[in-house]
């Protein structure tokens, strides 16, 4: 079972809140910090402006607010829902206002992402306005994946879609309808509001990250989680819909909280030890500034060297110090295993997204290379964020890619 901690730090002179997901091994597998103060637009929806279309892009520049633009692709652009339309033409023109959500944040040089296909996320179900269709996550049963596809609703029959998450394993049907229900009454209040609102306007914020992180994760997986901030504590209690009556004791001498058990599994602690930190107690900073080294020593003795550049990240594969007697390509074989499960870990803790290339030690065996691309791939599928394993090169360079959805850690915590 995993545990989510959240928690602030001081990271090289600045204040951090930081969200950090260990495995049941007591091991970092994730950790995003987030600015004190500087907040995140990622999942809020605006009134944009369009101030040009780039036909050659196939892809429209989308202003949410002065100075800030958006990058809007073209092929993304089903049932936009606009404000105000300069011409009757189906096809965006500059102009134009219309619904925008951020989908992905701003990195390096490139300006945030949005699309017009609005998702607003529950626990069990996200509702899209774009996407018009029943989804259903994959990682359900077949007889679960089959029996929510009788139950709502196909293609076509209404003017939303919907996204089953894997969450909702084993939870009563009216508890998930009942979440659908709540997700369409906020999508057309939403758009009704928009109607008689200005260009620019935010009209959707989405919930702080802090509290969006713990909630997105599998919860039947997750054990429990914890954070020293006590507003923080406040804002999950009320993200599970925890009474507030429930945050206090009862009896003469009312006193706060600081455990409750939730419906949806994990369970929530308020850390209150002021004699050790809860970052202490976990060695947050230190395995944050593990993750922002270039080398990564193994156990073997071998090491990765991860270097980003702005257009990929390389990732070399070093015999180190592993001096183990034997057979060459068996040792290689071993360090080239143990290299590919400390790779799907690394690329995910430090959040590398993008093309990486992985310069594994050269093997002859063409089985011991299927051996290593397959344990690559097995591993990959932890990761809640798309990766796909291409294929090894003749030069013997393993591609791969990682979807891009925030800032990888050394940007978020050294820009």
């Amino acid at each position: 079972m995993n545990r989510c901690v959240i928690t602030r730090e001081i990271l090289r002179g600045r204040e951090y809140l930081i969200q950090a997901l260990f495995d049941e091994s007591g091991k970092m597998t994730e950790v995003f910090p987030e600015a004190a103060g500087a907040g995140s637009i990622l999942g809020n929806i605006y009134i944009g402006r369009v101030e040009k279309v780039q036909k050659n892009l196939n892809a429209a520049f989308i202003r949410i607010a002065p100075g800030q633009n958006c990058y809007l692709p073209l092929k993304d652009l089903v049932h936009p829902v606009f404000t105000r339309k300069q011409s009757a033409k189906k096809e965006i023109v500059q102009g134009d206002e219309l619904l925008v959500q951020v989908i992905r944040e701003a990195v390096g040089t490139k300006d945030p992402t949005v699309t017009t296909n609005l998702s607003f996320s529950g626990t069990y179900a996200v509702l899209t306005t774009g996407k018009r269709k029943l989804c259903v996550s994959a990682k359900l049963s077949k007889e679960e994946r089959e029996h929510y596809r009788r139950m709502l609703p196909e293609s076509g029959d209404t003017d939303y879609g919907i996204i089953i998450r894997t969450n909702a394993a084993s939870v009563p049907d009216e508890t998930v309808l009942a979440e659908i229900g709540e997700l369409e009454a906020r999508c057309r209040k939403l758009i009704a509001e928009a109607g008689h609102r200005t260009c620019y306007s935010l009209l959707y914020r989405e919930l702080p990250f802090c509290v969006r992180y713990a909630m997105d994760q599998k919860q039947k997986y997750l054990s429990e989680i914890v954070t020293d901030d006590r507003s923080v504590f406040e804002e999950l209690c009320a993200a599970y819909h925890i009474p507030p009556d429930r945050l206090m004791t009862g009896g003469s001498v009312s006193v706060p909280v600081t455990e409750i058990e939730t419906e949806a599994g994990p369970r929530l602690r308020h850390y209150p030890d002021e004699k050790i930190s809860l970052s202490a107690l976990y060695s947050i900073k230190h395995g944050i500034e593990e993750a922002l080294q270039e080398r990564v020593w193994l156990k073997s003795g071998a090491c990765l060297v991860i270097q980003p550049t702005e257009a990929l990240t390389v990732i070399d594969v070093n015999s180190g110090k592993n001096v183990t007697k034997g057979e060459a390509q068996e040792t290689y074989r071993r360090v080239n295993l143990e290299a590919a499960r400390e790779i799907a870990r690394q690329l995910r803790l430090r959040n590398i997204s993008g093309i990486v290339i992985v310069d594994f030690i050269s093997l002859v065996s063409r089985e011991a290379e299927a051996e290593l691309l397959a344990l690559l791939k097995q591993e990959f599928r932890e990761d809640p964020v798309p990766v796909q394993v291409v294929d090894m090169t003749r030069l013997g360079l393993v591609e791969l890619t990682r979807k891009k959805e925030r800032k990888p850690l050394r940007e978020a915590v050294l820009c």
